[in-house]
């Protein structure tokens, strides 16, 4: 049985599905990004051609020669969402548009082919719609979407390759890190670093987060639950976390957060916070901020509360600074008012339990 998605993405329904029973079964409990759907989006780009053979079709493993280029130079980058089902029913995506930008930002920093706004928006909402009955409906609960662009041409060539891949999956999740009361430990590093000026720091690429995983190992030896990184040329100021951005909130109620500075990654998540704290009347800075300032800070009680921010897990208190020469607890450990209140604000717009003010979401069924 074969329908058209939009854009002319073809539908060729999965065969063998799993059961109702297998499928319930695995989403009781789902551990993040463990557990896929039954379908995926895919199309492929050719050079001189464009892209092409848009279709959603049975999950499984793709194909792929072992000189892909993406095996041999990470020529790949990839966007997180998710889509949220609501009281009624029906099945919204949190601004989509934002996901496409950035995948497209990123592409162009990795000498790969853009995916149109268009093509994006197909092929996620063709894959949600095929995969409806994943959209899981309990609190916290989500679809969570994996875009990404490949390069597959087997070439062992230093070039931008003449053949990518662009696929879609799904994952039903539940809450992410900790809940909204609990603050986590960051270990501060000081020996690595997540990006450099002129890198690729501002891209969501596959080797930003390869190069983490060993500071992420110093951090759980040292009882932290992530790494904080500081700037590659001094190391005196704070970027992100692995994969999420840093909010700092004042004794006065004012915010301070890096400035998008070409080594930090974009969140929709930071972005729709910041804006939502504006709405607050609070003050919101995004500028350079020192470590010491932020240590200072926290010691003197003029640093209330700072949390980070992403997509899997919204709004994760941090706790604890900790490093080789300094171990700050932030106020009395747990989550402050701005932590416990926007994190619930921006879930309620999104699982439609409070007004969307800003247009944000985008309804799939």
């Amino acid at each position: 049985m074969e329908t058209v998605a939009p854009a002319q993405f073809i539908h060729v329904a999965n065969r063998h599905p799993l059961s109702d029973e297998e499928r319930g079964r695995l989403m009781e409990a789902p551990v993040f990004g463990k557990v896929f759907t039954d379908h995926m989006a895919r199309m492929t780009w050719r050079e001189g051609e464009g892209w092409r053979e848009r279709r959603i079709s049975a999950f499984g493993p793709l194909p792929m020669h072992p000189g892909a280029a993406v095996l041999h130079y990470a020529q790949q980058v990839f966007e997180g969402l998710k889509a949220y089902r609501h009281e009624d029913g029906s099945v919204w995506l949190f601004r989509p548009e934002m996901n496409a930008a950035r995948l497209a930002a990123s592409a162009r920093r990795l000498a790969l082919p853009e995916v149109s706004e268009e093509d994006f928006l197909a092929a996620v909402s063709g894959l949600i719609e095929a995969d409806a009955a994943w959209v899981p409906s309990g609190y916290g609960s989500s679809l969570y979407l994996r875009p990404f662009l490949m390069a597959t041409e087997p070439s062992l060539l230093v070039q931008p390759a003449d053949t990518v891949d662009f696929v879609v999956t799904a994952s039903p999740v539940g809450a992410y890190m900790a809940a909204a009361g609990e603050g986590v430990s960051i270990w501060v590093s000081r020996d690595f670093h997540r990006a450099t000026i002129g890198g690729t720091g501002e891209a969501k690429t596959a080797g930003n987060y390869a190069a983490s995983m060993l500071p992420q190992g110093e951090a759980a030896e040292h009882g932290c639950k992530q790494v904080l990184f500081l700037d590659a040329k001094e190391s005196r100021y704070i970027e992100e976390l692995g994969g999420m951005n840093v909010v700092i909130v004042r004794s006065d109620g004012s915010v301070l957060t890096p400035r998008l500075s070409g080594t930090i990654l974009p969140g929709v998540t930071r972005d729709s916070i910041l804006t939502l704290l504006r709405d607050e009347g609070r003050s919101v800075e995004e500028r350079d901020i020192e470590l010491s300032e932020v240590i200072e800070g926290i010691e003197s009680g003029e640093i209330g509360e700072i949390f980070a921010c992403g997509t899997a897990a919204v709004v994760t208190p941090i706790a604890r600074l900790v490093s080789d020469d300094f171990d700050v607890t932030v106020a009395d450990g747990s989550a402050g008012f701005v932590a416990s209140t926007v994190g619930p604000r921006l879930t309620d717009i999104q699982y439609g339990r409070a007004e969307d003010p800003h247009g944000w979401m985008r309804r799939v069924l």
